[in-house]
């Protein structure tokens, strides 16, 4: 379990193919005091990872085909920066907001306005349509955020709008986006499961698949 507060990102040292897809090289932010262990979690980007070696400073996972088709992290070069953050820990603060590191879908940024206010339209997978909630919460790229608009339920094209303040341009790689990146998304998992809690009951969402 994570919260969507970025405190550290990392850079991609190597992508390298194995007979199990491939092993994904970062070098390790973290403290070496704090340094994560054997079978620890880790979300990049997003998406929960478990550590498969930590040595000279280099933090290695296993990605497996799953993995690789659905989120961004196959698209992943030695050289991308990418945001880590370790599980929480019990007594840990929760600054955002319950975040799995399953990612539901990728989206994909059709616009960005940077004039006033810095602002990102997004657009996703239309089964995910149905968990948008005005005001509520989203991970996207592991960060987590308010959608500050949200299509009409139904849309053919699902698409939401979210807008960032200084702090999180200057802790987080969202300020490069631009229209056509690609970004992990993982909807509110109290959402998710109300919607899901009234599907099994026969009432219509508001789902188009």
């Amino acid at each position: 379990m994570f919260t969507g507060i970025i405190h550290h990102r990392a850079r991609v040292v190597s992508v390298s193919p194995t007979s199990a897809g491939v092993r994904l090289s970062l070098a390790s932010p973290f403290a070496v005091g704090d340094a994560p262990q054997l079978g620890d979690s880790i979300a990049v980007d997003g998406c929960c990872l478990t550590v498969a070696a930590n040595e000279g400073g280099l933090l290695a996972f296993d990605v497996i085909p799953e993995t690789l088709g659905k989120t961004t992290l196959g698209l992943l070069a030695p050289g991308a920066e990418v945001h880590a953050e370790r599980s929480l820990r019990v007594g840990d603060r929760v600054d955002g907001h319950f975040v799995q590191g399953h990612v539901d879908g990728v989206g994909e940024v059709l616009q960005v306005v940077t004039l006033g206010e810095w602002r990102a339209t997004i657009r996703v997978p239309v089964d995910l349509g149905k968990y948008l909630v005005p005001k509520g919460s989203i991970s996207v790229a592991g960060v987590s955020l308010t959608l500050a608009r949200v299509s009409q339920p139904g849309a053919e094209c699902p698409e939401f709008d979210i807008t960032l303040i200084p702090t999180t341009l200057q802790l987080t790689t969202l300020g490069r986006l631009a229209p056509g990146s690609k970004v992990n998304i993982e909807c509110d998992a109290t959402v998710k499961t109300i919607v899901a809690t009234l599907e099994r009951m026969g009432v219509e969402t508001g789902a188009r698949v």
